[in-house]
């Protein structure tokens, strides 16, 4: 007997038992019975519908492929790099009122990394996983959620999972990478080897049916 049925057998058990006029110590314990079987059932029913779309919300299954969509989200950050000045670190003066302190390369700057990774993650939550056929699927970034012709929570879900999956990844990569940014050893074409190759292992020795691509909807 399932709780539903246990509890509709108590209520109705609790409201015959009121008809009669009829209040004792078993009734409140009948009462307090049901309230606790219905409160165990809506609980039940948030864990089953969260269990539901948790797959859809933390497993990334190809790791070289997302990987590849989020390298290609950083190589798209440095293909919009405008040319910078040095920056002027020459705050102080010296006791002859000379600025005292170094001119810095852009390019080989804190800034600069700081700018091309501090929001790489939450642009990926623009990428969803698209199925190109039965044993294909492709990483796209989507430019208008509303003209997504999937299931829009699973494509959102995929999203938020690809957002967490850099995090991941940066947490794990994110020293070498800074420190390979600044010397220019990460450039326009490279930066899935680097990252997905060099740095975290993902792609290394695989080849991916899942591939990262341009495609906007």
């Amino acid at each position: 007997m399932t709780w539903t049925a246990v509890l509709i057998q108590i209520l109705l058990h609790s409201f015959c038992d009121s008809g009669t006029g009829r209040s004792s110590q078993g009734d409140r314990e009948i009462g307090q019975m049901a309230i606790k079987l219905y409160t165990r059932s809506i609980i039940l029913i948030v864990v089953i519908a969260f269990l539901s779309v948790l797959p859809a919300t933390l497993c990334i299954e190809d790791k070289c492929s997302a990987c590849s969509a989020i390298a290609e989200e950083l190589e798209h950050g440095l293909l919009k790099e405008k040319p910078r000045n040095h920056l002027d670190m020459r705050h102080r003066l010296d006791s002859k009122g000379q600025r005292e302190g170094k001119l810095i390369d852009y390019r080989g700057s804190e800034l600069r990394v700081v700018e091309l990774l501090d929001d790489l993650c939450e642009k990926m939550q623009d990428y969803t996983l698209e199925k190109v056929d039965s044993s294909t699927n492709t990483w796209i970034k989507v430019s208008n959620w509303d003209l997504l012709k999937t299931n829009k929570q699973e494509a959102r879900a995929h999203s938020k999972a690809l957002s967490s999956f850099c995090g991941r990844l940066l947490e794990q990569t994110e020293d070498e990478l800074a420190e390979l940014i600044k010397k220019g050893s990460v450039r326009v074409g490279d930066v899935t080897k680097v990252l997905c190759e060099d740095l975290s292992n993902y792609c290394k020795g695989t080849s991916s049916s899942n591939k990262a691509v341009d495609d906007e909807l």
